[in-house]
């Protein structure tokens, strides 16, 4: 059974880290040093489980930026991002951000699209991998 959690970086560190890791440097390729950031114990960290089992993370910056997105491979298709970013959307306007903004991998484009954000400006490398900001008017 899918679930959806909000938690500090302190409670979902030990969960988030790995999938990140999973997804961003062992997949992508994206460079370890940058992986983990000093903006995640500021942020607010969104887990998803099946059953007991963390499959996807994603997180909230302070400022309404949405980061970090990743679920793992053998989950991916089956609604589970949109339901971690409908999350954080929610807990953005709880908090009262007029919009929150993302830097989309662009082979992620379409997703984030399809979820009503929008792309602003030129295509840009982050991590040696292209990417578009994206923002969604709340």
């Amino acid at each position: 059974m899918l679930r959806i959690e909000l938690r500090s970086w302190e409670e979902a560190r030990a969960l988030a880290a790995p999938i990140r890791f999973a997804v961003f440097v062992a997949e992508q390729g994206v460079p370890p040093g940058i992986e983990l950031d000093e903006m995640d114990p500021l942020s607010l960290h969104v887990l998803a489980f099946e059953d007991e089992r963390a499959i996807g993370t994603a997180r909230l910056l302070p400022d309404g930026h949405i980061g970090r997105m990743a679920v793992l491979e053998a989950w991916r298709g089956r609604g589970i991002g949109g339901r971690m970013l409908a999350r954080l959307i929610d807990e953005a306007r709880l908090r009262h951000h007029r919009e929150v903004v993302l830097s989309a991998q662009v082979h992620a484009a379409r997703f984030y699209r399809a979820h009503g954000f929008v792309e602003e400006g030129a295509d840009y490398l982050e991590a040696g991998i292209a990417h578009r900001r994206m923002t969604r008017r709340l």
